[in-house]
């Protein structure tokens, strides 16, 4: 399991809800919070490894692997306003301006398959909503302040042609 990188097709796809929570899906999880924790994030969602589920992973104070996994994640209820610099693991060194929820009511499923109901605000309303995002095929980069986009323009380039680079058949 890898984390795929921008423009890789899976990351503008809408991801399927998870049916069925199984030793598979387990697994999956478990890999996805170690590669999170190997690339020094707080959050990875589905999608980004290639695998196109409503399901993420946020570790942002590093607790058990079961408190970390969200299903079929919803966000019910939002207030207030925060613009911070944000990055994304599929997205290596680019870094911009994004305007988020400050709090937010969500509920998903954890492993268990046991609805949760959370109140975020800060640093994890902002990896909740962007790893939400990715389970929508919305990136980071579409919610970029129109500056970072373009501070970034010359990186997102080298991105696409370095997945092209990749993909072209020998």
């Amino acid at each position: 399991m890898n984390i795929v990188t921008y423009p890789a097709p899976v990351l503008r796809q809408k991801a399927k809800p998870l049916t069925e929570i199984n030793a598979d899906v387990y697994k999956k999880a478990e890999k996805m919070v170690e590669l999170m924790h190997r690339a020094h994030g707080i959050g990875l969602a589905a999608p980004q490894v290639g695998w196109s589920v409503r399901l993420f992973v946020i570790d942002v104070v590093g607790n058990n692997v079961d408190d970390k996994v969200f299903i079929n994640p919803s966000i019910m209820e939002e207030a207030g306003e925060t613009s911070k610099e944000e990055g994304c693991l599929s997205f290596p060194g680019i870094m911009g301006k994004v305007i988020r929820t400050r709090k937010i009511k969500a509920c998903a499923y954890n492993l268990n398959g046991q609805k949760i109901e959370v109140v975020l605000e800060d640093l994890l309303a902002r990896a909740w909503q962007h790893e939400l995002d990715h389970l929508n095929g919305c990136l980071f980069i579409d919610r970029m302040s129109p500056a970072s986009r373009l501070a970034a323009s010359q990186q997102l380039k080298e991105l696409e042609r370095s997945y092209k680079k990749d993909r072209v058949p020998v």
